[in-house]
């Protein structure tokens, strides 16, 4: 069954109403996120393998000015790699009452000895 104009405008201004709220959650629901970042890790893989590279023909021509931007490069390389590796994004981080961290403790606590004064 198809939608009815006023129903497909409807449904427009809900999806950019959602996407405005939570820009990551419809990312990682759309696919795209994990895309760009398996990509990126991709390239900091070889960048990373580039930079080793740079570094080992430093230490074999013994130029040390060679070893240091092998190793500068490889550590960027290592960066985009550590940063957009799949198992450390996106993971949800839910606190309970007993599960707070020390800052969200610390603000109850402030707003609560507000309150009562």
């Amino acid at each position: 069954m198809a939608l009815s104009d006023h129903e497909r405008k409807l449904l427009a201004e809900m999806e950019a109403a959602f996407a405005q709220e939570d820009p990551g959650l419809v990312s990682t629901l759309t696919g795209k996120s994990r895309t760009q970042a398996s990509s990126r890790a991709l390239l900091g893989a070889g960048i990373f393998l580039f930079g080793m590279a740079i570094l080992f023909g430093g230490l074999v021509s013994k130029i040390v000015a060679v070893g240091l931007l092998g190793f500068v490069v490889a550590l960027v390389g290592a960066f985009l790699v550590m940063t957009n590796l799949p198992f450390g994004r996106n993971k949800e981080t839910r606190t309970s009452k007993n599960k707070r961290s020390w800052g969200d403790r610390l603000e109850h606590r402030w707003d609560r000895r507000n309150n009562d004064n």
